[in-house]
């Protein structure tokens, strides 16, 4: 059992993360969202309670790595920098305007934080994997960790780097699969079915754990017993609810990008401000 505590803070900070998320969705008029919210948690825990990163310093050497392969859900790590002190939250409010330094897709050369571009699907775990096996080579301890999409994971890239990791043995990776059901298409078993997910990642000499990615207290657990198999990397199945923390949006394929009515965004934001009043209680008592 997690210290509860520590549960309930990671709760809180996501919980405003995903304000965040709104707040640049108010500014740009549109995002992805539906994305950007399942991950949210994972992604949350990563920078406020596991990853070794100093937002001061975000290119010190010895820092762990975070890729978002799925790089349409970069409102997710926008909001997580941001909350974390990577930049100013003003920057937010430039979300969806001429040379924002918070674009459709992450860009390492605008933003402090971001290791690399990405967004053309599949690159993502490559990336990691490089980085991983660079660790390896220099005898640097670091960490590298990827999200991932379930409706990315057919692009072929993605086999040729998990089977490189599995060769190699990067136990210095993890990779989430946020395993949402949906893509923009619709149903990801509908349209190009990867199931079993874990079963492929172990078919290429990797550790796998399945858990609920929308459950703050299975994330940390996981986080706190990587690598799950010494020796191989991890990929982490995240059984998650696209839109999650949105109401009106959760589980839906038509919030893979949301275009939102101004009463739709307020009823949202006041949503999420229950929840964050709710936490704040919480942890006070």
């Amino acid at each position: 059992m997690q210290d509860q505590k520590r549960i309930k803070q990671l709760e809180l900070y996501a919980a405003k993360c995903r304000q965040n998320v709104l707040r640049m969705i108010r500014a740009g008029g549109h995002g992805h969202v539906g994305g950007a919210l399942s991950v949210m948690d994972v992604v949350t825990a990563l920078y406020f309670d596991k990853m070794n990163i100093a937002p001061e310093n975000p290119k010190k050497e010895e820092r762990d790595r975070f890729l978002l392969s799925a790089g349409h859900k970069c409102l997710s790590q926008y909001a997580a920098l941001a909350e974390r002190g990577y930049f100013d939250k003003d920057i937010l409010d430039t979300y969806g305007t001429f040379k924002s330094r918070i674009p459709g897709h992450p860009d390492m050369h605008k933003l402090p934080g971001v290791e690399a571009n990405t967004g053309a699907l599949g690159h993502g775990i490559s990336i990691a994997a490089g980085m991983a096996m660079a660790a390896k080579l220099k005898g640097t301890d670091y960490h590298v960790y990827a999200v991932t999409g379930d409706g990315e994971l057919p692009e072929g890239s993605n086999w040729e780097a998990a089977a490189a990791s599995g060769k190699f043995g990067l136990d210095n990776l993890t990779v989430f699969v946020d395993n949402n059901g949906l893509q923009i298409s619709g149903r990801v078993a509908d349209v190009m079915n990867m199931d079993d997910i874990a079963g492929k990642f172990r078919a290429f000499g990797w550790g796998t754990a399945e858990i609920n990615g929308n459950c703050m207290e299975e994330v940390v657990d996981i986080l706190d017993h990587l690598p799950v198999q010494e020796g191989k990397p991890t990929a982490v199945i995240m059984h998650t609810t696209k839109a999650k923390g949105l109401y009106v949006g959760e589980n839906k394929a038509e919030f893979h990008f949301w275009n939102p009515a101004p009463e739709d965004l307020d009823k949202a934001d006041h949503d999420l401000e229950l929840v964050v009043e709710e936490l704040e209680k919480e942890l006070e008592e």
